[in-house]
């Protein structure tokens, strides 16, 4: 029989642009949050066990909100995201409060997942059709013979923009066989004028095309990808951990493992509609979604 995968959630990220605590927003009909939607589709797409990465100062409201609503349901863990979670040798520069990326907050459950597993933030909608689409791909794979092969639900650009401001995103090149070339982080994506651009930090300017396929960070991987990220991770460290806003970033340390050989990742496109999240201006827009998505029938009057 084959063993169900697992889905990380990352739930730790400080929000400061929204302005509150996102992974606990009500924001479904009946109160749902986004996560809420998240374990539920999860769930109908066969994935086994949830693992949530938050930080200790939301801990307290964190199994009060969320935790408790969904041990009934499947296994449940969590895991803690802290600056000084760093490996011997290092520590957090005196001054820092950004946490630490994606990739460090992945790393936090090494010691949870043992099986293939899903990685997606805890703060944006994916879709039953992603989750469906993830789950039957890594249930194809075997533990034993495919431990360098990840995978990555890709959506289009024009898809996951926010109407109030610049996004971060990780675009894709693929081959032929829709396997992952290169990511790169995009980090002030927006609709100027008509078209799709991207502000460099050097202040040039790039356009993006509509259709460009790009990341949400809903990935998914093998075990394996923990003994990379702790060696990568020291390497960014010793490289950038001094800075105060540095981040590690999975789709950074994925580029890396591909150009070394170490990985391939199969790009997997989904029919589901993204939508998340940013700002605070958003919420109205996804409170509306939720409540279409019920009158459509997509989800029950109560998930739980």
């Amino acid at each position: 029989m084959t063993q169900k995968p697992t889905l990380l959630v990352l739930a730790a990220g400080m929000g400061s642009r929204y302005g509150g605590l996102k992974q606990i927003d009500k924001l479904g009909p009946n109160g749902e949050t986004i996560i809420d939607y998240s374990i539920y589709d999860a769930i109908q797409a066969g994935f086994g066990k949830v693992v949530f990465v938050i930080r200790k100062s939301i801990e307290a409201d964190f199994k009060e909100v969320i935790f408790n609503k969904y041990k009934n349901h499947l296994e449940v863990d969590y895991v803690l995201q802290e600056l000084d979670a760093l490996p011997e040798g290092f520590s957090c520069p005196e001054g820092r409060v950004k946490p630490w990326g994606t990739g460090h907050a992945i790393l936090m459950a090494k010691d949870k997942i043992d099986t293939f597993f899903a990685v997606i933030n805890g703060d944006d909608f994916y879709g039953r059709h992603a989750f469906e689409t993830l789950a039957k791909y890594l249930q194809s794979l075997s533990l034993e013979k495919d431990s360098d092969v990840y995978s990555m639900v890709a959506y289009q650009l024009s898809h996951t923009l926010s109407e109030n401001g610049s996004v971060s995103r990780g675009v894709c090149k693929g081959d032929a066989n829709d396997f992952l070339v290169s990511i790169h982080e995009h980090t002030k994506i927006e609709r100027k004028e008509g078209k799709i651009i991207n502000t460099n930090e050097d202040g040039s300017v790039v356009t993006l095309q509509a259709d460009t396929p790009v990341s949400m960070n809903f990935w998914g991987f093998h075990p394996s990808l923990f003994g990379h990220l702790e060696r990568l991770f020291k390497a960014f460290l010793e490289a950038r951990g001094n800075e105060l806003k540095s981040e590690f970033y999975i789709p950074f340390a994925v580029d890396d493992l591909i150009k070394e050989g170490l990985a391939k990742v199969k790009l997997l496109r989904t029919e589901a509609e993204w939508f998340g999240i940013t700002y605070q201006e958003d919420r109205p827009g996804v409170v509306k979604a939720f409540q279409d998505l019920l009158q459509a029938g997509v989800y029950p009057q109560h998930l739980w």
